[in-house]
Parts: C-alpha cells; structure tokens; sequence
C-alpha cells in the first residue's frame, strides 16, 4: 500500500478554495482531506441536522450556504449527493449562473462518470468524477482511512492529471475507470460492500436467536480470515458445506432457517447457489455431489432430502467430509 505525506497546512500556502454541496458523510471527510494537503475548505450546504453536525465537527468555522453560494465562493467544488440526485442538482446549479469558467467540479458518484456534469461543462466548468471505495462513518475516522484508499477516476483526457493529482493529495490510489464501465464498477462495489453488510447483520441475528452472546466476537475472526483469502486466492478459498457438496447440511440449514428466521431463506439459496456454480466452475465441487445439492437448491426443500437426510453423511453431526478432511463450519 502506498503512502502520501500529508503537509501541515501552516508550512505552505493554500492553493484552492474549496466548497462542499451535499454535507453527508463523504463531502465533509474529503474537504477534510484536502485542508490537510494544503487547500482550503470556504463553504459547505447541508439541509439535515446530521449534515450540519458533521460539518461543524470535520469542517470547524466554515459556514454553511446555499449551493448557488457554494459555487460563487469555491474553485473546487464537490458535489456530494445521493446518484439519484446528481443529475438534476448538475443542471440546476448550470441554470443559476453560478458556474466560473475554469472552475473545477467534482461529483463522488460511483455510478456516474463526467457526463452527468455536462450542463456544468457548457458553462465552462472543469468536470472530475472521483469515487472513493470505501465505506464512510460521516467521522474524523474517514479522514485517516482514505490513505491508500482507491478511487475511481474518470475524466477528460486533459484533465487526467488534475484528477490523479487530487486523489494523490487526499491520500488515495487513483484507478483509471472508462466512462462507459461506471456502472459496472459500481455495481462491483455495491455486490461486495453493500451486501456484505447485510449478511454479516442477518449472521449475527441468526448467532443470537442460537443463543451466542457475543457473535460480533465469533465472526470477527471468521469473517477477516474469510476475506483475507478470498482476496488472496479468489475461488479457491471456497469452503463450507456447498463447496463440499454437503447436501444434507444444506437442506437442514435450510430447514432452520424457515422456522426461525425465513426473511432469510431466499438470500441463503442464491448465494449457496452462486456458490455451487462456482465451485463447480473450479473444480472446488465434485459433479456426482452437486446433484443431490443443486435440487436442495432449487426445490428449497424442508430438510428432509440428500443422502441420510440432515444427519446422514455429510450433515449437521461434525461428520468428515466428503474427501475424509475434517467438517468446517464455515
């Protein structure tokens, strides 16, 4: 991982003006990150209470204005909305007047490239579109982990260089994304991130309905070792009970599932599904297992199907499995 030095502001002089529309989570810790290398934050929008807070607490004594104010007192502006609202706050920033020839806007949308930023082009405006990967707390926290965060870039060939430049500035790692893969890298991002999100929560629920009392504590080891190999080795840090072929223990899985938690069920089968492609796809799962999986899979059964039923071979007891190493309970 690379790191950037970040100077004292006080030793150098401050080269842009910078304004903040939009102050959730991201706009603020990036203004943030940029003070730190020698820009210097003007003015910021925010409507909720949530935004003012964070905005007093990463962005001390600079005043919160109207977007049209923003832009009027900025060089550098970052649009920091939801991707929904982009497009419409693009244009109607244009239609105020408020654009400067020359001046630099930033969106943070994943989803978007520059073209959203066109109604601000023809005004004259330089357009970036800088989309850090990673999770923000709204925190001084989120200021310290853009250091050898990635981000995605994308802008015109021209200003190619002022885009890298900038996310070097904050700390990140520039990665060049096309206009036409946005969606697509977003989409990436969301699948992992996102997602991740949502199983790790259903997990615990599910560890405190079996009566674990610390499951954030079980996981935590579990989870970081998981993601450490998958990132290391991709599919073939696959492992549990579907890449084992393990239908009986799936099934049972299933079966607890409808009982306790069935919001859940639906969630389980895709992935153990998109899991069972893949680790046939790799040669993870052995074809004359997957059969008797893949129609607990597809039928959603109740528990009572695969070899010896839940507690046959392969099922919920600690058994060995199918090639004689021993059960794991990912």
């Amino acid at each position: 991982m690379s790191t950037f030095p970040q100077p004292d502001p006080k030793d150098r002089p401050a080269r842009l003006t910078v304004g903040v529309v939009g102050a959730g989570r991201v706009g603020p810790a990036l203004a943030a990150s940029l003070q730190l290398a020698g820009h210097r934050p003007v003015a910021a929008s925010g409507v909720s209470d949530a935004s003012r807070r964070r905005a007093a607490q990463l962005l001390p004594d600079v005043p919160l204005v109207t977007p049209e104010q923003v832009l009027q007192r900025a060089d550098l502006v970052l649009l920091t909305v939801p991707d929904d609202a982009l497009p419409g706050l693009a244009e109607g920033l244009a239609e105020t007047g408020a654009v400067r020839p020359g001046q630099l806007i930033v969106h943070t949308s994943g989803r978007y490239g520059t073209r959203v930023l066109d109604p601000m082009l023809r005004a004259g405006a330089l357009p970036l579109a800088l989309h850090p990967a990673m999770t923000f707390t709204g925190t001084a926290v989120d200021v310290q982990r853009l250091a050898g965060c990635s981000f995605g870039v994308t802008a015109p060939e021209e200003l190619r260089l002022a885009a890298e430049a900038l996310v070097i500035e904050m700390g990140g790692e520039p990665e060049w994304i096309a206009e036409a893969s946005r969606p697509l890298y977003h989409a990436a991002l969301a699948l992992g991130a996102n997602h991740l999100v949502t199983l790790v929560a259903e997990s615990m629920e599910l560890l405190r309905a079996a009566g674990v009392e610390a499951p954030d504590r079980m996981l935590g080891p579990l989870l970081g070792a998981a993601l450490d190999n998958a990132l290391r080795s991709g599919d073939a840090a696959l492992t549990g009970p579907v890449a084992r072929g393990d239908a009986g223990t799936v099934a049972a899985h299933v079966a607890e599932l409808r009982r306790h938690a069935p919001q859940t069920v639906a969630g389980y089968l895709a992935m153990a599904r998109a899991t069972a492609d893949r680790a046939l796809a790799h040669g993870l799962l052995k074809p004359e297992l997957a059969e008797d999986l893949l129609g607990v899979l597809a039928n959603g059964t109740d528990g009572t199907a695969g070899p010896g039923g839940p507690n046959g071979p392969g099922g919920t007891n600690g058994s060995d499995g199918p090639d004689g190493t021993e059960g794991d309970a990912r």
